[in-house]
C-alpha cells in the first residue's frame, strides 16, 4: 500500500510559480512510477507529467512543456513538480498518481494510488 499527500497548491498571478509536493508513505515508493494529473470540474482528469521509479525518464504533456519540470527524491519518499510562467488555463485540481513499473504511463486508469488533490488557482 502507498498513501500520497500532495502539497504546495495556492492561488498564484499569472507569470509566477508553484511547486507542488507529493509524499508518499511506504518503504517501497522507490520503485513507483509517479504521475501528474489535474481536473477541472466538468471536465476529464489530464495528464500533466511522469517520472519513472528512478527520475531518468520524465515526460511531459505538450501543454506543460518547457515550464512545468518533475523530479523526486527516493531517499524522501518525495516527488516535486516545479511550476513555472504559469498561465490562468493551468488552474486546476492537482493530483499526484503512483504505479509499479517502468513503463510510461499516461493514463489516470494505469495508476493505484492517488492523492487527494491540492488546488492551483492562476489569476490573470
Amino acid at each position: 500500500q502507498v498513501q500520497l499527500v500532495e502539497s504546495g497548491g495556492g492561488l498564484v498571478q499569472a507569470g509566477g510559480s508553484l511547486r507542488l509536493s507529493c509524499v508518499a508513505s511506504g518503504r517501497t515508493f522507490s520503485s513507483y512510477a509517479v504521475g501528474w494529473f489535474r481536473q477541472v470540474p466538468g471536465k476529464e482528469r489530464e495528464f500533466v507529467t511522469f517520472i519513472s521509479w528512478d527520475g531518468r525518464t520524465p515526460y511531459y504533456a505538450t501543454s506543460v512543456k518547457g515550464r512545468f519540470s518533475i523530479s523526486r527524491d527516493n531517499a524522501k519518499n518525495t516527488v516535486n513538480l516545479q511550476m513555472n510562467s504559469l498561465k490562468p488555463e493551468d488552474t486546476a485540481v492537482y493530483y499526484c498518481a503512483a504505479a509499479l513499473g517502468s513503463a510510461l504511463l499516461l493514463g489516470e486508469y494505469d495508476y493505484d494510488y492517488w492523492g487527494q488533490g491540492t488546488q492551483v488557482t492562476v489569476s490573470s
